[in-house]
């Protein structure tokens, strides 16, 4: 079996106009909705092997904290910049090289990459990965290259409005 969760980015900030789009930090919400999700995927019980994240500065570091919350050391921490406007089928590539040995990733990017793939691979179609989403998907293969060559099963789809008081 082989686990991915589609996590996208926590909520961005445009406070800061003289920043790039890759430059750009969390802003508020986004502070606190990265640990509400890293609290929910850890309720959830998910043992990531693996957290692969864009490394713009939203997405590194709803990546950092998500990872504090579910036990990943930095060490399990991958950044790889063609995560940053990949499109579904460069993340499948991505995927496809990962050994065998890993069991669950937790790839951390950006839409509409996110949930094109998420679209592609998974059996259960979603409009939209809200910001700090995650979108998994189980595998009944124990290799990575087979991804892109079969559907997964959605076995979560949570985002933090799931989670607010009303």
């Amino acid at each position: 079996m082989k686990e991915i969760y589609l996590l996208r980015h926590a909520k961005s900030s445009w406070k800061y106009p003289e920043l790039n789009d890759f430059e750009r930090p969390l802003n508020g919400r986004g502070r606190s909705d990265a640990p509400l999700m890293g609290r929910v995927l850890k309720k959830a019980k998910i043992n990531a092997d693996l957290i692969i994240s864009s490394p713009a500065t939203r997405a590194a570091l709803t990546a950092r904290i998500v990872a504090d919350l579910l036990g990943v050391s930095e060490e399990e921490i991958q950044f790889d910049a063609s995560i940053y406007d990949a499109s579904p089928s460069g993340l499948i590539k991505l995927v496809n090289q990962l050994p065998d040995r890993i069991k669950t990733i937790v790839l951390v990017g950006h839409n509409p990459g996110l949930t094109s793939l998420a679209n592609m691979i998974g059996d259960k179609s979603v409009s939209n990965i809200p910001t700090t989403g995650c979108y998994g998907i189980e595998f009944k293969t124990g290799k990575w290259s087979d991804i892109g060559n079969l559907r997964g099963k959605c076995v979560l789809f949570e985002f933090p409005k799931k989670h607010y008081s009303t």
